[in-house]
């Protein structure tokens, strides 16, 4: 009868890892622009936008599922091992989830890197279903950020 929960999943990307890396860490800036399907804005409420304790708006477009705003605050980062840390606290997925915090790791393979994305949840009710549907999100803006530092060059 758990009400929690993780998920996990590894994506290979072609893009150099700091590059990824790079993308991520300005994302406030890079996704409306090259997501911009999914996303309409990221908006930095406090702090910088990229320090633990920051907090972000994410008005999301139509190409994103069951979620059109959220608010998210930056848990960690840890710059040389490339890991990045963030909650959801408010917005439409708090309709579903009493928790969910999201790991990013990049990690450099060669020319290419690896993307491992994790999240651990505690749903509102017992039956909802696993944010299966937010892993494949991620795992589309993972692919299509290195579609994007491929054709941008």
């Amino acid at each position: 009868m758990a009400c929690s929960g993780q998920l996990h999943v590894e994506v290979e990307l072609k893009s150099l890892a700091e590059k990824v890396w790079e993308t991520i860490r300005d994302s406030t800036k890079i996704f409306p622009q090259a997501l911009s399907h999914d996303y309409k804005s990221i908006e930095v409420l406090e702090g910088d936008g990229k320090a633990p304790g920051s907090i972000r708006l994410i008005n999301y477009a139509e190409g994103s599922p069951i979620v059109k705003v959220s608010k998210e605050r930056i848990e960690s980062v840890d710059e040389a091992e490339k890991i990045y840390v963030y909650s959801i606290f408010d917005g439409d997925l708090m309709k579903y989830y009493k928790t969910f915090i999201a790991k990013i790791n990049v990690i450099p393979k060669g020319e290419s890197s690896l993307v491992k994305w994790s999240c651990e949840f505690e749903k509102a009710s017992e039956e909802i279903p696993d944010p299966s549907v937010i892993k494949e999100f991620a795992v589309k803006n993972f692919v299509e950020i290195d579609d994007y530092l491929h054709t941008k060059a």
